[in-house]
């Protein structure tokens, strides 16, 4: 089945008492099976509960894994696939990672002994320098945040498998629609479900989703130990916004794409960083790897200094001032001061993350009010009088 049909259909099957098409929400904190109790496939919610079990069904499939676990939050899925690590163990990570990853990897797991080494993973003579025989673990993410760089899955894997380490990939910003990053060879899949999963603003969560059936044992032993589950509400809204994944992604992807071309040719812009554009570095990785789907996240680096980027981001009206991506709204931050304000400052100078850094998230608006309402910020920022595009130059479907 294509992945639409099984993002709708895959762990959403028809409850057998009654014949309703949608399954009924689980809320049910316990359970009091009959016979042998040791063998009930549902005892606590911790364990294991029918509306967390579907969502899980229904990512194992669009991942092509054999397990996936659904937890409370994004950080709590990357804190439990962490623990797979012992004292001693080294990990390697991307220089463009979300800021809540770096402080888990320097400001937590350093406290067990677990040192990280930052790297930039688009740079593979640079990970073979850095990988150490006491490497454990790669950890990237496909594309970065906030740069939106890109990994070559495949060659990190070989790397990774060749070193006896794994390879975890977080894909939040790619979707199971642009990139299925076990199938090139990862161990481990990382969502927060909260993103595009979820789509709508109204949930937290995020997912594991592992190749084998003995990865997916051992996060599961951690996950029903420390209890940073899923709760089946969350759980039944992010089933509900997973049957409208594709379409709305694509959707997001088509206006990101318009509005990279637009603020290419802006002349207080320093830097467009997006996939889509040939401009990109690695447009001919996204090209394959992405599979024509860019992203529906655009960062932009403004000729201007901290204070303006901050300005900047409170001139919008469409786009709103928040942290977080992949909703039906279109959001707008300064990484800098928001979503990786968490880096120390040598290490976010480092990683390229500037202070007139602005991350957008592309919404369904319609793409000719969110040009424009870039443009008013601009204009009330940076006053330089541009052109809006005409939407009929961009073959956009409106």
């Amino acid at each position: 089945m294509h992945l639409s049909t099984r993002s709708i259909h895959i762990g959403n099957e028809k409850d057998p008492l009654t014949g309703a098409v949608i399954p009924p929400l689980y809320l049910s904190s316990t359970f009091a099976p009959d016979g042998d109790f040791s063998q009930a496939t549902y005892d606590y919610s911790r364990s294991g509960n029918p509306t967390r079990a579907g969502l899980e069904a229904t990512l194992t499939s669009l991942e092509e894994g054999t397990g996936a676990l659904a937890f409370s939050s994004g950080m709590a899925a990357i804190h439990c696939a962490l623990q797979l690590l012992r004292t001693g163990d080294h990990v390697l990570a991307g220089t463009d990672i979300y800021g809540g990853t770096y402080r888990i990897l320097h400001k937590i797991l350093n406290r067990s002994g677990i040192e990280t080494t930052l790297v930039p993973l688009n740079d593979l003579a640079a990970v073979e320098a850095a990988i150490r025989p006491n490497t454990r673990l790669i950890w990237a993410e496909n594309p970065g945040n906030p740069l939106l760089s890109l990994v070559d899955i495949e060659a990190l894997a070989e790397i990774a498998h060749e070193h006896d380490a794994l390879l975890a990939v977080d894909n939040t910003f790619a979707t199971p629609v642009g990139t299925q990053p076990l199938t090139l060879g990862a161990d481990i899949v990382m969502h927060s479900a909260t993103k595009f999963l979820g789509g709508h603003s109204d949930l937290l969560g995020g997912a594991l989703v592992v190749k084998s059936q003995q990865l997916y044992k051992d996060l599961y032993f951690i996950q029903n130990a420390t209890g940073a589950v899923m709760a089946p509400f969350d759980a039944y809204l992010c089933s509900r916004g997973i049957k409208t994944l594709e379409v709305r992604f694509r959707e997001q992807c088509k206006s990101a794409l318009w509005i990279a071309q637009y603020l290419v040719h802006h002349p207080a812009v320093r830097r467009v960083h997006y996939p889509g554009l040939a401009s990109h570095p690695q447009h001919a990785l996204a090209q394959k790897q992405l599979r024509g789907q860019f992203g529906a996240v655009v960062s932009f680096e403004l000729d201007a200094d901290y204070a303006a980027a901050q300005q900047f981001v409170t001139r919008t009206h469409l786009f709103q001032r928040a942290v977080s991506v992949g909703a039906v709204e279109s959001l707008i931050e300064q990484p800098a001061s928001m979503s990786h304000a968490s880096y120390d400052k040598a290490d976010r100078v480092k990683a390229g993350i500037s202070d007139g850094l602005i991350r957008l998230s592309v919404g369904l608006e319609h793409v000719h009010d969110l040009l424009g309402d870039l443009q008013g910020a601009f204009q009330a920022t940076v006053p330089v009088s541009v052109e809006l595009p005409r939407l009929a130059e961009a073959n956009h479907a409106y």
